[in-house]
């Protein structure tokens, strides 16, 4: 590690994630966060990977993973090389799963898009069918 490497107080991480203290906290004690470094007096100290780290955490959870799937990713980080393809899986996984909301939420937005035009031209198709 760099002399110059820069470090972070819970408080910051909490003031650029928007991630309370509380959470940043579980995450660790969950294991979803890597070792946070300590100062002298055992405070957290944060560095610019730990922040990479939690930036990613926030696009798993953004795609619905669940806690359990995000620690048994990072645990799988924290394991090696070896488990590479594991990993590839997992998120493949989810990239499966957040492609099939995308579908749901697009056919969903037709019927809307739909229903607002007809709607806008002053149609009774929205009557129609009594919805």
């Amino acid at each position: 590690m760099s002399l110059t490497q820069t470090r972070y107080t819970i408080s910051e991480v909490e003031a650029r994630t928007g991630l309370t203290q509380h959470t940043l906290r579980w995450y660790e004690r969950i294991g979803l966060m890597p070792h946070v470094d300590r100062s002298h007096s055992g405070q957290r100290r944060f560095s610019d990977k730990d922040l990479h780290w939690l930036a990613f955490v926030g696009k798993l959870r953004a795609t619905g993973m669940s806690v359990a799937d995000m620690v048994r990713y990072a645990e799988l980080v924290r394991e090696g090389e070896h488990t590479v393809e594991q990993r590839r899986e997992l998120l493949e996984q989810t990239r499966r799963e957040v492609r099939a909301r995308i579908a749901e939420l697009n056919d969903a937005l037709a019927v809307l898009d739909f229903k607002i035009d007809m709607y806008a031209m002053g149609t009774t198709a929205g009557k129609a069918t009594q919805q």
